[in-house]
């Protein structure tokens, strides 16, 4: 079912269950007033009535007679019934009046009550009169209420079958406001493919959901557009670096087949062809260790591992590499309690992570001291490494998560641009954060903090 018809099929519900509660809440509040007046005025009557029974003086009680039949609006079937109270809960009985034995009692215990029988209400008082009791009963039939009452039932139904009428028009209009900004927005959106990203939708004025809704539109239109260009940067250099060694290895390869060479030129050819590969299988390595590598940790294979250990494995596998390095590992602020060095991981990975880092600031650095410090308590575990080189220029630092970006500077120095994004992936997937500090000449300070759930 489409949103507009459910909105005017749920407007037009709540209207109609509003519609038939103020209905019956108007209907019952008209029947209690109603019923409230005519007790009023049976009350009224049971009053003079008492006064025309206990008067000696015959002109007061002609008096009151009069005033009972011209001075009041007179009742339907009106009777009334003045019953002797002969003491406790006794009285004398009227056959005419066939009433029920709690209605009496009310009024003996009350004394005064009513009732509603068959559509005529009876009304009963109790008076003294020298010391005598008597009670009093009127009765009569409402018939101007009942009739008030069926006139009042057909305006409200009249009045709320029309109302329920302009709901279901105002729940489609309703519903059309409601849908249109969404109908806009969804034309743009199949209006927006791969070939015209740099499109957005125009912004509403009003500050309000769909004004929100069209601000994530565009905020992930922002965020396609940037994944969509670093693709396609990334498939041009990847393209690039990968087919430099190929061309010189077949460049290589074709001269020395032209004619018979030297052993020595043919040691020096396998020598470049050697190097070239050797390159394109490192590069095509850390390729693939960047294209697997995720954000989604639970499909990888987690260990749990201590934080110190793993730096000291990244620096005895450093120390094969490059023997003449000068990194060192500082452990004298370790946190007595173990278990805040332990973190879940996937070590392999983690490993290639902190060697990429502490590797370049090794080579930036010239072979210059690099320090790595570790802090941990209950909520971190934080790795800084600090070196004393190149630096970084303050524009560089916003590309250096982009393969293959290299700066002015580090394009003196062999590599690829691809250790430092690969790093920032496997850091984010363990739930850390990578934070670089640096200036020009003096050094960088590269702290990683990692998150403990």
């Amino acid at each position: 079912m489409q949103i507009r018809k459910r909105i005017t099929i749920t407007y037009v519900t709540l209207s109609v269950l509003s519609t038939l509660l103020l209905c019956l809440a108007v209907l019952v509040l008209f029947r209690q007033n109603n019923r409230y007046y005519f007790i009023k005025r049976l009350q009224d009557r049971a009053k003079i009535v008492a006064s025309i029974h206990y008067q000696n003086d015959p002109q007061k009680a002609e008096y009151y007679r009069k005033l009972k039949t011209e001075g009041l609006e007179e009742l339907i079937d009106e009777n009334d019934f003045v019953l002797k109270v002969n003491g406790g809960n006794t009285f004398e009985y009227n056959t005419d009046l066939q009433l029920p034995t709690e209605f009496y009692t009310e009024v003996m215990q009350k004394k005064s009550g009513w009732i509603e029988e068959s559509h005529r209400y009876y009304y009963g008082q109790v008076f003294d009169e020298s010391g005598q009791k008597y009670m009093v009963i009127i009765t009569a039939k409402d018939r101007r209420g009942n009739l008030s009452t069926l006139y009042i039932v057909r305006i409200l139904f009249i009045g709320g079958l029309a109302f329920i009428i302009l709901a279901y028009f105002l729940g489609r209009f309703l519903a059309r406001r409601v849908v249109l900004p969404m109908s806009r927005i969804t034309k743009e959106v199949k209006r927006i493919s791969a070939s015209n990203l740099h499109n957005r939708l125009p912004q509403p004025e009003n500050d309000d959901e769909m004004s929100d809704l069209t601000s994530t539109f565009n905020d992930m239109l922002d965020r396609l557009e940037t994944s969509f260009e670093i693709q396609a940067n990334f498939i041009n250099n990847a393209s690039h670096e990968l087919k430099t060694p190929i061309t010189t290895i077949i460049a290589e390869s074709e001269i020395m087949l032209l004619k018979t060479r030297q052993p020595e030129e043919y040691q020096e050819a396998l020598t470049n062809i050697y190097n070239q590969a050797t390159r394109l299988g490192n590069l095509t390595e850390s390729l693939l260790k960047l294209t697997q590598t995720g954000y989604d940790g639970q499909k990888q294979v987690k260990d749990i591992a201590r934080l110190d250990e793993l730096l000291m494995d990244v620096k005895a596998e450093l120390d094969k590499l490059q023997p003449g390095n000068r990194v060192s590992l500082r452990l004298d602020d370790l946190p007595e309690d173990d278990s805040l060095l332990l973190i879940p991981c996937n070590k392999p990975l983690i490993e290639l992570a902190l060697s990429n880092i502490i590797s370049n600031g090794v080579k930036y650095s010239n072979n210059e001291p690099v320090f790595v410090t570790i802090g941990a308590n209950q909520k971190y575990l934080t790795v800084t490494i600090t070196d004393i080189g190149i630096g970084i220029p303050a524009e560089d630092i916003p590309h250096l998560y982009e393969p293959f970006f290299r700066g002015k500077e580090a394009s003196r120095y062999n590599g690829y641009g691809l250790g430092l994004p690969l790093a920032m992936k496997i850091i984010r997937m363990h739930n850390g954060e990578l934070k670089i500090q640096s200036q020009p000449d003096e050094g960088t300070i590269v702290t990683i903090v990692f998150r403990k759930d």
